[in-house]
């Protein structure tokens, strides 16, 4: 236990400074470590998906807490437009949840693999949305908000990959994307937490101090360095090449993700 909670520490360190200087959501780093690294706390290979999930979208919540309130005090939240757009992303990620928690790891891990390559091209071909003035309707919030927490629910990230750009190409400036997408990912995050722990909820054979798919120590080790080293990935990000950095990590998490797939 004290050797896997001091390697989530450290974890938490490359996730935070990761998340800062690219501007990424964590889960794309937790769930492939955490898939290799529970088995040491005894979690069983057929539930390694679902708690690596879950246990990402407890991060989240920790982390996206903070960003969301910054945002806020900053006025990037466009209010008008997560209105409808939040509360339809938490449902969809909460019912879809329930049900990826469910699918055997073969399946979860290949999806969460897909998912991964689709948005580290994005990130390697550096794919910027195209400026549009197409109006955020009721019907396109509906519609983008549900597919978004199905995507998200099945890869335990944040959704910031797939919820700026969706408002950027609805006429919102990048800044306020991006703020938006932050306070739409912190409820993203804990409507995914809950749908684990529901989902998980008695399920045989889980270590100590889990609540369902979320396994506590892992959650309470990562956030406790990722809040720090976030602020010095941000502050980073003027002196380091980051073009280029975030080509290589894009290879990386590709390999990681072709790696899942086999």
């Amino acid at each position: 236990m004290l050797t896997f909670f001091l390697i989530c520490l450290a974890v938490g360190s490359l996730v935070g400074f990761l998340a800062g200087l690219f501007g990424i959501g964590g889960g794309l780093v937790i769930v492939p470590v955490l898939v290799y690294l529970l088995p040491m706390v005894g979690v069983p290979d057929n539930l390694l998906m679902s708690t690596a999930l879950g246990t990402s979208f407890a991060t989240i919540v920790i982390t996206g807490f903070s960003s969301a309130q910054q945002h806020h005090k900053l006025g990037n939240v466009v209010w008008d437009a997560v209105k409808i757009l939040a509360p339809v992303i938490m449902l969809s990620t909460f019912i879809s949840g329930l049900f990826i928690g469910k699918l055997d790891k073969a399946i979860s891990s290949k999806i969460f693999a897909c998912l991964v390559i689709y948005l580290a091209v994005k990130m390697l071909l550096s794919i910027k949305p195209k400026a549009a003035h197409k109006a955020l309707t009721t019907t396109a919030s509906v519609i983008g908000g549900a597919l978004i927490g199905i995507a998200s629910s099945a890869a335990g990230i944040g959704g910031g990959g797939f919820i700026v750009p969706f408002l950027n190409s609805r006429g919102i400036e990048m800044k306020k994307a991006i703020g938006s997408s932050a306070f739409c990912g912190m409820l993203l995050g804990l409507s995914g937490m809950l749908s684990f722990i529901v989902g998980g909820w008695h399920t045989a054979n889980m270590p100590p101090y889990s609540l369902g798919y979320v396994y506590l120590p892992a959650v309470i080790g990562i956030t406790l360095t990722s809040f720090f080293t976030s602020k010095l990935g941000a502050t980073t990000t003027t002196r380091l090449p980051v073009p280029t950095l975030k080509r290589y990590f894009a290879l990386l998490l590709i390999a990681i993700a072709i790696d899942m797939i086999i």
